[in-house]
Order: C-alpha cells, then structure tokens, then sequence
C-alpha cells in the first residue's frame, strides 16, 4: 500500500499533486492507483529532497555532552593539536554522543552524511567502529558513509596507510586526503598512497585540501590528473578547495573547466571567513557541487547545528546569493549534489525517485532556505520517521 501526501508540491514541478510513496520510492503522482495504508494532509507545503551533509566528522563531536569551552588558537596546527590533546580526555569518539548527533540531523531532515573519520596511530579504527554502531542505532532514518581520513597526514604519521589499508577492507567505502603539501611536505607521493588505495580497494576519494593561492591550485590539478588517469571519474571529490579564493576570473574558469572534465567534485562548508568556492561557476560549468558543516560541536570549534537548511543559507549568504533561482543553487548542494557525490540515486524527484523526503511549509525553496522553517515532516524511504506533522 503506502502512505499518500496531499496536496504537496514536488521541488521542481511547479504544481500541487498528491504524491503516493509506495516501496521506498515515488510510486505515483496524482490519483494513487489504490487507497493507501496513510494519508497525510500537506496541502499548500513543499516537498524537497532529503537534505545530505556531505561533509561532517561526526566521530570528534561532543554533542549531547556538557559544554566544552574552545581553548584552542586560531591557526590550523593549534587545532589538530588541541585535538589530539584533548580527544582522550573528553572520550572522543562517544557512540552515543555520535547517536545524539544523527539524531538531531534526522531531525532537520538529513537522510544521508558523508563522515570523515579519523585513522591515525593513536585512535586505530576506534572511531570507524564508534560511526558504525551509532549509524547502526539510526539506520531507519539516516544512511551513513565514512571516509577513512587521515587528520594528521599519511607520510608524516608512520603506520596511518596501513590503517587506511585496513578500514578500507573493511567495507569503508571513501578514502580520505588532507593536504598533500601543506601537511605531507610531498603531494606526489601522498597523492600515490590514497589514490593507490582507492584502486587497489575500489573506493571513492574525498581530500581535504586548505592549501590556498597557487599551491592549492597546482595540487587540484594533480588530483584531477589522477583521477582521469585512473578513469575515477564521479567518484573522486575536494573538500574546502581554498584555493580558489582570490583566484583570478580567467584561471578560476580554467580549473573549473579542468574539475569537470576530470569528474572531480567540490565540497564546500562555507566555514566562518574561509573561502568559498565559486558554486555557481562549478555548478555552470558541470562540477558537482556539494556541502556540510564539517565539525559540529567539537575540539575544533564549538558551532555547527546539524541543520543543512541552515547550512544552504550560510553558503547561499557567503556566495552572495540574492535572486531565487541563485539561493536555490545551494540547496541544490545541500540535496542533490550530496547525493550524487554518495553515489546515490540524483534524478529530479518524480516518479521512481526515492522516497527520502522532507515538506516544509513554505511554498518556494529559496524562502525555505533563506527562513529556515521549522520541518513539518520527515520521510527515510517512504517511512515519516520525524517532524511536527508526522
């Protein structure tokens, strides 16, 4: 049978309808073909996309736990060691501290994240384990991939590929990069190490890369000469990408040009002052585009919500986005470019489309992200699952 929304209006189509979900999926849109098990009144609201955060690392978060005042300073190097000071003290990883996190996510709507998780020496796979048993506890309403990621670089933490090597065999599915010269001092031979491991494992790869100016460019080259040489093509992102701020017009043109052919995506959070990519030039020129708060609550930083609503606003505000169909670009990275980027199925909603859905009330989607409206229902394969309507 299923459950039929009435009277709501699918992102995209332009007009109200009742949407029968059936088997996961879209099943009907207008006069279901029999009576459902669930009828569920939305007239006048919007149906979107389940929201996805595409980048998080939820195995750092302190969620749910006592406040933690930040004591860290401001530059890169004091945050990665106030982490590693720090995470054993405060019991980093937490599985139920990730559990209240992901709940609080499905809550706003997310339906799938994209985590990146620490693999290093000191923590082993502890935080791999803790993601999976919290993911585990909430499968019903939130899908969960890892990223098995080096946080303090590969070469320079003696034992980290082999770490790599075993998460991976493991049945994480994404292999993690942090600045190949910044961090490593040696992009080549970094850059060997985790596209070696995405080959040899059939994974998908997601770098972290903060290097700016002409460094950060050089290295998005490298990344996308890679990923063509190894024909990974759709299956290869950047997260942050900071060095396409203060980038030149022509050159900023040139990389996105070179992003798309290679089918390198970009991820962005659009994190306090850090640049941002330019989403609307990548999403023009055929690079997929997706986004996340990255930390949440955490030894990193004490901000972060959960809400990717929330999150296409700031990415909306940070690009300078004013007209609708601009702000719409960023929930379009907040739901369908999240989920291409995890493989999953990135078809407008219609029928066959899966039923991971979230109505809010409010009729456009550039109101919906630039207010934020609180979610009236929250749908994980067909199935409510939260909201102030279900």
């Amino acid at each position: 049978m299923g459950v039929l929304l009435v009277g709501g209006t699918l992102w995209g189509t332009g007009g109200a309808a009742d949407i029968l979900l059936e088997d996961g999926v879209i099943a009907a849109i207008g006069a279901p073909p029999h009576e459902p098990v669930k009828t569920i009144d939305v007239t006048g609201m919007l149906v979107l996309p389940g929201l996805v955060e595409a980048h998080c690392h939820l195995d750092k978060t302190l969620y749910g736990g006592p406040w933690v005042p930040h004591t860290a300073g401001d530059a890169l190097a004091d945050r990665i060691a106030h982490d590693l000071d720090r995470r054993a003290e405060l019991g980093v990883p937490d599985v139920d501290r990730i559990t209240a996190l992901l709940g609080t996510m499905s809550d706003f709507g997310t339906t799938a994240v994209r985590s990146h998780t620490d693999v290093d020496p000191i923590v082993g796979l502890r935080g791999i384990e803790a993601v999976t048993e919290a993911a585990d506890r909430l499968a019903d309403r939130v899908s969960v991939q890892q990223v098995a990621f080096p946080q303090h670089g590969i070469l320079t933490k003696p034992g980290t590929e082999q770490l790599l090597d075993q998460a991976l065999a493991g049945g994480v599915e994404v292999i993690g990069g942090i600045d190949p010269a910044g961090m490593d001092r040696d992009p080549v031979r970094h850059l060997d190490v985790v596209f070696g491991l995405a080959d040899r494992h059939g994974a998908a790869v997601d770098i972290h890369l903060h290097d700016g100016g002409s460094l950060g460019a050089w290295e998005l080259g490298l990344i996308a000469e890679r990923t063509k040489t190894l024909s990974l093509g759709g299956r290869v992102a950047v997260s942050h990408a900071y060095a396409f701020g203060g980038m030149s017009d022509r050159d900023s043109d040139a990389l996105a040009e070179t992003l798309a052919d290679a089918g390198v995506a970009i991820v962005t959070g659009a994190v306090y002052d850090f640049p941002v990519p330019p989403v609307k030039k990548l999403q023009a020129a055929g690079v997929r585009v997706a986004c996340g708060h990255d930390g949440i609550r955490d030894l990193w930083g004490p901000f972060g919500s959960g809400d990717m609503l929330e999150r296409a606003r700031q990415v909306a505000y940070r690009s300078t986005f004013r007209r609708d169909d601009d702000i719409e670009l960023a929930l379009h990275a907040a739901t369908y470019g999240g989920r291409e980027l995890l493989g999953l199925p990135a078809e407008p909603l219609g029928v066959g489309s899966p039923a991971d859905l979230v109505v809010v009330d409010v009729p456009t989607a550039a109101e919906a992200v630039v207010t934020v409206p609180e979610r009236h229902l929250v749908i994980k394969a067909g199935n409510p699952v939260g909201g102030v309507g279900s």
